[in-house]
C-alpha cells in the first residue's frame, strides 16, 4: 500500500500579523490542521519572507503535534487502554 499526501500552506498577512494554515491533502489524508502565527516587533522593519517562514515552520509543527495526537486516540480506540506516544 502506499500512501501520498500533500502538505497544503495558506497564508494570510496584515501589518504586523502572518497566519499560516497547514492541512494535508491526498487519498486518506486525515482532516487535521496546524496554525502557525507570527508577529513584527513595531521596532522591526517589515519582511515578508521572514514572517511567512516562521507562521509556516510553527503551523507545521502544530500540524505534526495532531497529527501525533490522532495517533494516540487510534491506539487507545483499538487498545482501550492509554497510549503513551515518544516524541
Amino acid at each position: 500500500m502506499q500512501n501520498h499526501w500533500i502538505v497544503d500552506l495558506v497564508f494570510e498577512e496584515d501589518d504586523t500579523r502572518t497566519t499560516c494554515t497547514a492541512s494535508l491533502s491526498g487519498f486518506s489524508a486525515p482532516g487535521v490542521r496546524g496554525l502557525g502565527i507570527a508577529r513584527r516587533s513595531p521596532d522591526d522593519a517589515p519582511d515578508s519572507t521572514v514572517g511567512e517562514e516562521l507562521a509556516a515552520a510553527r503551523a507545521c509543527s502544530n500540524l505534526a503535534h495532531e497529527l501525533i495526537h490522532k495517533a494516540a486516540a487510534g491506539i487507545e480506540d483499538r487498545t482501550h487502554s492509554s497510549a503513551r506516544l515518544i516524541f
